[in-house]
């Protein structure tokens, strides 16, 4: 079986890894400069630098369906410059799973696979997708939808450890980010640990560093450009969060539950 999961950032890699831990074969499609600051844990990162770590898998950068498919064959996830999803066609997925997390859908249907899922805001079973999976955390994170759509997006950051909207970092102006402290490493608000056009980007809690925008990619004033943990646990910036391992679960269910009915 071969998934086709359009995004490749943190969240869209917690679904790749269920996916290949179950035996599904896996391709990944993004924007050619991603903008993911969970960079440890995304497969997006392959784009950046041909390939990408998390945990045990691999990625490698495909520039053809041709490649794509020879990475999956091999064992490892592919991941392609496709943010229209040109490559379906020809690559003929059982699967397509949207999650770009845009909070609305960017042209994601039912046509495209014999099963597609939505993860998030902005699908609804039965209309544009086969399924959809609830992302918000809570009772319900992770949780099929065979009907109706996940709960809409707040605009509130989950919280974590008491802590929410005051743990993402915001780029304090427009341009080129740069980067002054790296993924993982323990802060303490007040201290700058990136730069945008001369302004520093400074800490706002004290924790890890488990998010910060690649270097050189370009921003605005206000994007979300990092992320600090409050619980201080560096080695959590190297695995898949549990907000991401919930809902690959619920991708995975979803898929399992369409193939086995057909």
């Amino acid at each position: 079986m071969l998934a086709f999961i359009r995004g490749a950032g943190d969240l869209a890699t917690g679904i790749a890894l269920r996916l290949h831990r179950a035996g599904i074969q896996v391709v990944m499609a993004d924007i050619a400069e991603p903008t993911c600051i969970r960079r440890t844990v995304a497969m997006s990162e392959a784009i950046r630098c041909g390939s990408a770590q998390v945990e045990d898998v691999r990625g490698k950068l495909a520039a053809s369906v041709d490649e794509a498919r020879a990475i999956t064959e091999a064992g490892d996830i592919a991941v392609m410059v496709d943010p229209e999803a040109a490559c379906l066609g020809e690559l003929m997925p059982d699967a397509v799973v949207d999650a770009i997390l845009a909070k609305r859908n960017l042209g994601t249907s039912m046509d495209m696979a014999p099963v597609v899922v939505g993860v998030g805001p902005g699908f609804t079973a039965g209309v544009d997708c086969h399924a959809a999976v609830e992302t918000k955390r809570g009772h319900y994170l992770g949780r099929v939808l065979y009907k109706g759509s996940p709960i809409a997006n707040t605009g509130v950051p989950g919280i974590i450890a008491g802590v929410g909207a005051d743990r993402v970092l915001r780029a304090p102006a427009d341009g080129r980010f740069e980067c002054i402290r790296r993924i993982g490493d323990i802060v303490r608000a007040g201290e700058v640990v990136g730069r945008v056009a001369g302004e520093p980007m400074f800490a706002t809690i004290d924790g890890a560093l488990r998010g910060l925008i690649a270097p050189g990619v370009t921003v605005h004033a206000g994007m979300k450009a990092g992320d600090i943990d409050p619980r201080g646990d560096a080695s959590f910036c190297a695995t898949v969060s549990d907000k991401a391992t919930a809902v690959g679960g619920g991708v995975l269910e979803a898929i399992c539950h369409f193939a086995l009915h057909a």
